[in-house]
């Protein structure tokens, strides 16, 4: 069992560098890794070095210190950003880094922490890497977000395991959607997942849809308007220097930009939405022109509200993300209480920054005009999930033909 495992780990790093980030000789890749996910990360500073990777730098942080330091610092610590992490973050945009990070810490980590607190850290913090997120977003570099589970988030998916059953479980989950068997194969089987999604955002593409219309159930009635040069991208995506990486392992999603001012209408939240380790769940949010004009939840309402009140991009939508409801990652049966992994089970919408290279051109354009080509921007971007079984999503070219997308919660196509 333990070599099997060790075995998994290993493919599952080399899927992490070799094709998630995708490191070539003489880049200096960081790592960013809970001390928990230390025996991952040391097999990706291999792999990274077996890539030819000049240097290798680790960024370690904790959860446990992290959480004493939201309920124990002073106020002080939150309202300014340290001289020294703003300078690490320079050098890293500097030196094109390219960044691998783990998702991975307690869904409930930050429960019982003061709202307020949480989000001027948000705002101080965003504020001063703004330009390192627009880098990132602008693909400048590659960047991939894995995961690597600790023993509070095995437990909360299975809540009837504790300690290593409860982690086996997870570890089985996260193995068998990210398409690692231990036969060393990880790397081949996601290489042919990416030419499929390529193919349907190709065909995504050709439509040129203007808008797309949301209906479900539960109550979902929105029109989401595209921008007139919007992209469609998926599986695997491109830096500025021609460097294919793929942003998040796993993926299932087909994604695009909405017209930061074009949505209107109800949408109905499909799973729970993790922020900062508490819950909102049970939600639905109004739009107009564009802006979230009114929002309720059952629970965690204060907490969605205060996400959303982050700035005034955080009223707007940034992403429109497709997903099959009959996706790898839904067919588990589980919630993973973690965006990763839900995201990629449901069709998603995301509220804050969008991403430039959503538009034609649009990582060469300048703030003001990525704003005019209809890029929604913010130092904040949360996936929330809302596709079901039932979703319908129609297409409406610039003639008004309507082209049905997703029929019963899966392509048309």
């Amino acid at each position: 069992m333990v070599e099997s495992f060790e075995r998994k780990l290993r493919e599952f790093a080399r899927l992490l560098v070799e094709v998630g980030l995708n490191v070539q000789p003489g880049q200096t890749p960081v790592i960013m890794a809970s001390t928990e996910a230390a025996p991952l990360a040391r097999l990706c500073v291999e792999a990274c070095y077996d890539c030819g990777a000049k240097d290798v730098l680790v960024d370690w942080s904790d959860d446990f210190v992290t959480r004493q330091k939201y309920l124990r610092a002073e106020d002080a610590v939150f309202q300014t950003y340290p001289s020294y992490a703003a300078a690490k973050t320079a050098w890293l945009m500097e030196n094109g880094c390219p960044r691998l990070s783990f998702a991975g810490s307690d869904p409930e980590l930050l429960k019982g922490v003061d709202p307020a607190r949480m989000q001027t850290w948000r705002r101080v913090a965003g504020a001063a890497t703004k330009e390192y997120s627009k880098a990132l977003k602008a693909n400048r570099y590659q960047w991939c977000v894995g995961s690597y589970p600790c023993p509070a988030w095995a437990e909360k998916m299975f809540p009837g395991k504790k300690g290593e059953e409860a982690m086996d479980a997870l570890w089985d989950a996260i193995f068998s959607v990210c398409r690692i068997t231990g036969d060393g194969e990880g790397v081949t089987r996601w290489k042919e997942h990416i030419e499929t999604t390529a193919r349907r955002c190709e065909t995504l593409n050709q439509y040129a849809f203007k808008a797309l219309r949301y209906r479900n159930s539960l109550g979902t009635d929105l029109e989401i308007q595209l921008p007139e040069n919007h992209v469609w991208l998926g599986g695997s995506e491109c830096s500025t220097a021609g460097i294919p990486f793929v942003a998040n392992i796993p993926t299932e999603e087909i994604f695009t930009a909405p017209r930061w001012d074009g949505v209107n209408g109800r949408v109905y939240s499909a799973m729970p939405l993790s922020l900062g380790g508490n819950l909102a769940d049970r939600f639905w949010m109004e739009f107009k022109d564009g802006r979230i004009v009114d929002l309720h939840a059952e629970q965690g309402e204060e907490h969605l509200r205060s996400s959303v009140d982050l700035d005034e991009g955080s009223h707007y939508l940034g992403e429109v993300a497709l997903v099959p409801y009959d996706s790898p990652i839904r067919n588990t049966g589980l919630l993973f209480w973690n965006t990763l992994f839900d995201e990629n089970a449901s069709c998603h919408l995301a509220f804050g920054s969008a991403y430039p290279t959503c538009v034609r051109g649009g990582d060469a354009l300048s703030d003001a005009d990525q704003k005019k080509a209809g890029l929604n921007q913010s130092i904040n971007h949360v996936d929330f999930m809302v596709g079901t079984a039932d979703l319908s999503i129609t297409g409406v070219q610039a003639d008004g033909t309507e082209v049905p997308v997703f029929v019963d919660g899966n392509f048309a196509f």
